[in-house]
C-alpha cells in the first residue's frame, strides 16, 4: 500500500513559479510511475506530467511543455513538479498518483495508476 500527501500549492500571480512535492509512504514507491493531474472547478481531471521509476521517462501535457518539470527523488520517497510561468488557466487542484505495477513508462492514463493523493490547491492569479 502506498500512501501520497501533495504539498506545496498556494496563491501566485501569473508569470510565477511554484514546486509542488508528493511524499510517499511505502516501500514499493520507487519502483512505481508517478503521474501528476489536476482538475479545475467544472472540468474533467486532465493529465498533467508523469515520470517512471528510474526518472528517466517523461511525458508532459502539451499546455505545461517547456514550463513544468517532473523529477523523482527516490531515496526521499518524493516527486516534485516545478512550475514556471504559471498562467491563470493553471489554476486548479492538483493531484499526484502511482501506480502499483513496475513503471517502466510514464504515462498519461489516469486508469493506470492506483494510488491517489487528496490534492493541494493552485491558484493563479493575474
Amino acid at each position: 500500500q502506498v500512501q501520497l500527501v501533495e504539498s506545496g500549492g498556494g496563491l501566485v500571480q501569473a508569470g510565477g513559479s511554484l514546486r509542488l512535492s508528493c511524499a510517499a509512504s511505502g516501500r514499493t514507491f520507487s519502483r512505481s510511475a508517478v503521474g501528476w493531474f489536476r482538475q479545475a472547478p467544472g472540468k474533467e481531471r486532465e493529465f498533467v506530467a508523469a515520470i517512471n521509476w528510474s526518472g528517466r521517462d517523461t511525458d508532459y501535457a502539451n499546455s505545461v511543455k517547456g514550463r513544468f518539470a517532473i523529477s523523482r527523488d527516490n531515496a526521499k520517497n518524493a516527486v516534485y513538479l516545478q512550475m514556471n510561468s504559471l498562467k491563470q488557466e493553471d489554476t486548479a487542484v492538483y493531484y499526484c498518483a502511482a501506480s502499483r505495477s513496475q513503471g517502466y513508462f510514464a504515462t498519461s492514463y489516469a486508469i493506470y495508476y492506483d494510488y491517489w493523493g487528496q490534492g493541494t490547491q493552485v491558484t493563479v492569479s493575474s
